[in-house]
């Protein structure tokens, strides 16, 4: 019996399709999304922060349990733990998913490789021109 996906709202470079090639998870669906009430911060991983005023553009994929943890026990990812969330699909529904969020994440300036492997595929799943400036924010001085 195979294992059943749940959606995961991924928000850093896990939306980039070669990132997630390299640990062996392709996955088999995927949508944009939005997730309302966080606020995205690059220090120097993708994080999210709640913040009312705020959303945070990502792409849902469905994945098993076996292969969220293969993403997430990667040694340069460190330690994000899932949470409860409710996105935005780009066509207007709600769906349920699973988020990964840093309880006390390194503060530090970004790369800017680890910036490029977000923005891209941003601009490709057509985040809005706001958010990807947004995004380039986090580039170093």
């Amino acid at each position: 019996m195979a294992e059943r996906e749940v959606w995961t709202f991924f928000y850093g470079s896990f939306i980039n399709q070669d990132v997630l090639k390299k640990t062996g998870y392709v996955p088999r669906q995927v949508e944009v999304g939005k997730l309302s009430g966080f606020d995205i911060r690059i220090e120097p991983l993708a994080n999210l922060i709640p913040a009312d005023e705020h959303c945070v553009y990502g792409m849902l994929a469905a994945a098993t349990h076996d292969e969220l943890r293969s993403l997430y026990a990667q040694d340069w990812v460190g330690t994000y733990l899932p949470e409860a969330v409710l996105v935005e699909t780009h066509n207007g529904k709600w769906r349920s998913a699973l988020c990964y969020i840093a309880p006390a994440p390194e503060r530090k300036p970004a790369a800017n490789d680890y910036i490029d492997r977000i923005v891209g595929p941003a601009k490709q799943l057509g985040f809005p021109a706001w958010y990807i400036a947004r995004l380039e924010s986090f580039r170093p001085p």
